[in-house]
């Protein structure tokens, strides 16, 4: 299920994740060569995926 993205924060081990605006959050790692998300790592970049659209795999599970 898509969900917008309303903030972000780091984790316990300092990984970025997205908050969603159903509550859940979905990791947004920057993982090369397997997950290619360079925006992640600055502010701008983060700031400019505000109100976006994200898959919330837990939404899909609890659909199910």
């Amino acid at each position: 299920m898509q969900r917008r993205v309303v903030a972000f924060y780091q984790d316990e081990e300092q990984h970025w994740v997205a908050r969603l605006d159903c509550g859940h959050g979905q990791h947004v790692r920057h993982d090369p060569p397997w997950t290619l998300r360079e925006w992640v790592t600055t502010e701008e970049g983060r700031a400019a995926r505000l109100g976006s659209l994200m898959e919330c795999k837990r939404c899909d599970e609890e659909e199910k």
